[in-house]
């Protein structure tokens, strides 16, 4: 039984020295965040085991141990933690072996050439454990593992039950022998009572085919697969999958259901659907005529066992759902099932430097398993993007990115849509809402989407030359490749009139030379002409330059797309010093006129 790896590790590490060797651990583990933790690793620790996250700190056991230490309570759900030594010579797994730490420290040893230090004795010696099972699988009474993985470690007999579907990882063990009569491991798909005295192990095998109509209620919806799997005395530990029509894939009431079984969701098209016809056992013209197949409920939990498996429990109806219930010969492997419902994470990555992305962000992108961006946006992600499908497209083809971006996540894939600063700033956020708003594509409306936010390129700029937004601002694009300049130039003497800071993006590029000093003559109208500007040009990147300067001399032909221009109100001041520091007043009442 091999260990998933787990994803989106938090690197903890004390000093400088560490970080070589945490930037090396970082390209083995997917999705992994180095937190830098010189002071308060105490906090650092406790925020990371409370939030879930796996952790593998390169430091002393000890500091980890009496970090968590107060926060250890329920083995099942706490977190894997490895403990590294700087030189990578031992990985020790300190909680949460059999839940992923085991596979750190072997992946992290085999990226140092030290030695993983496991001291879970059944997967040392047994190389199984049985209170951990394969992905998808249940334990209905983990207390009764103990003692049967003592029998075996100490030389041994254990006896099991197949009474639904197969369970190679324990036949095959030397030890482990199948019988038909009572056993000390039952693998069943059946409901078992508190007094059983044997090791009951839920295998995946059952498919919950599900239908609703639209805006069912998911407490409707629950209700009526409790009282199926009741009477039919059914576990619903045993569901592999809930499954039903690709129509429904945005369904609340089933996408709750899938998720309050811990199980994932899977959708078939109505053609999938209709070659289940002749297994039905209550076909329906009806729903035919709403859906394009004869039976959702069934023809779907059908469609998820192949054609090996069966109907066992056939559709069951309440005022607005269905359900079935079919049985696989073998655990269900979801990724082999339908479809998932696609998602798209629209992610603003900040100006591109590690520390100015934000957790969230991170976080979106260790999910994706694919990531679309320009290309520029790829390489500043730079390890993030290790063993995921990278698209990339040229910097003016934004449309074709959010196309590609939407058609891969319709077809059941995690896409992180990638744009710089903040994804809804001048982003890629708008075009993608207005592109499913404008479109006649069905599967893009039923897709989970979510806006990432980042540091945009406007926060980045003030941050680097103080406190320049302390007060009112607006922000314009100079852009009129989508807004005619008339009007660009209607906002620009509004906002010059109204006193307000501004950030002025897309300020020039090798075609647009022309705007940016037709700006400067509207604001000189109403600034003076030494009022403070900001030229802001690769914040965040290689070759980042910010010049301060003042509106009637700065160098218009030092900025192109990549620069951000920030033009003081007549409130805002230049405090001297090396550098020298911008701010604007909280208050305008000591503003000159």
């Amino acid at each position: 039984m091999k260990a998933e790896l787990p994803e989106r590790a938090g690197i903890v590490v004390l000093g400088p020295r560490a970080l070589p060797l945490a930037r090396r651990l970082q390209r083995q583990l997917r999705g992994a965040e180095i937190v830098e933790a010189q002071t308060g690793a105490m906090g650092v620790f406790r925020s990371l085991f409370r939030a879930g996250r796996p952790i593998v700190g390169i430091c002393a056991t000890g500091i980890v141990i009496r970090a968590l230490a107060p926060l250890i309570k329920d083995k099942t759900s706490e977190p894997p933690v490895v403990a590294v030594a700087e030189d990578g010579s031992v990985a020790v797994p300190l909680l949460g072996g059999h839940h992923g730490a085991n596979a750190m420290a072997r992946a992290i040893a085999r990226a140092t050439g030290g030695t993983a230090a496991l001291t879970t004795a059944s997967e040392v010696r047994l190389g199984l454990a049985l209170d951990e099972p394969p992905a998808g699988w249940r334990v209905a009474n983990p207390a009764r593992a103990k003692a049967l993985t003592a029998r075996l470690l100490a030389g041994g007999r254990v006896s099991v039950k197949l009474e639904a579907g197969s369970a190679d990882w324990l036949t095959k063990h030397p030890r482990i022998s199948a019988v038909d009569g009572g056993a000390d491991i039952v693998v069943t798909d059946r409901a078992r009572g508190p007094r059983e005295r044997a090791l009951v192990l839920h295998p995946p095998v059952l498919a919950l085919g599900v239908g609703a109509s639209r805006n069912c209620p998911p407490a409707e919806l629950a209700a009526l697969v409790r009282r199926t799997l009741a009477s039919a005395k059914l576990a619903p530990e045993a569901i592999g999958a809930v499954v039903s029509i690709d129509l429904k894939m945005d369904e609340p009431a089933v996408m709750a259901l899938a998720e309050r079984l811990g199980v994932p969701a899977r959708f078939f098209p109505a053609a999938r659907l209709l070659m289940e016809t002749p297994r039905l056992r209550s076909p329906s013209a009806a729903a035919f005529r709403a859906t394009g197949c004869y039976g959702v409920a069934e023809g779907a939990a059908l469609a998820a066992v192949g054609r090996q498996g069966a109907l066992i429990v056939p559709k069951r109806k309440s005022r607005n759902a269905t359900c079935a219930i079919a049985r696989a010969p073998r655990p269900l492997d979801p990724a082999r099932i339908g479809r998932a419902r696609g998602s798209l994470a629209i992610v603003g990555i900040g100006p591109g430097d590690t520390h100015w992305r934000t957790p969230e962000a991170s976080a979106a992108l260790a999910k994706a398993s694919d990531v679309v961006g320009y290309g520029l946006y790829l390489d500043l992600l730079g390890d993030a993007l290790r063993g995921k499908r990278r698209h990339s497209r040229s910097l003016g083809a934004e449309t074709e990115r959010v196309r590609l971006a939407l058609d891969l996540a319709a077809e059941g894939r995690a896409v992180a849509l990638v744009s710089s600063g903040d994804a809804g700033i001048y982003g890629l956020a708008s075009l993608v809402f207005e592109l499913i708003d404008r479109t006649e594509r069905p599967d893009w409306r039923r897709l989970t989407l979510s806006v990432v936010p980042g540091i945009s390129a406007l926060q980045a700029a003030a941050a680097r030359v103080g406190a320049p937004l302390g007060h009112d601002f607006a922000v314009i694009s100079l852009s009129d490749l989508l807004t005619p300049w008339a009007q660009i130039e209607r906002r620009l003497a509004a906002a010059a009139r109204g006193d307000f800071v501004l950030a002025l993006y897309n300020p020039r590029s090798q075609r647009r030379t022309r705007q940016l000093e037709s700006a400067r003559r509207i604001l000189l109208r109403h600034r003076r002409p030494d009022t403070p500007v900001v030229l802001a040009r690769n914040l965040g990147r290689a070759g980042e330059q910010v010049t301060l300067g003042t509106l009637a001399g700065f160098d218009a032909g030092a900025v192109d797309m990549l620069t951000l221009v920030l033009v003081g109100s007549r409130s805002t001041r230049v405090l001297a010093g090396d550098p020298p520091r911008l701010y604007t007043p909280r208050g305008y009442r000591a503003a000159p006129p």
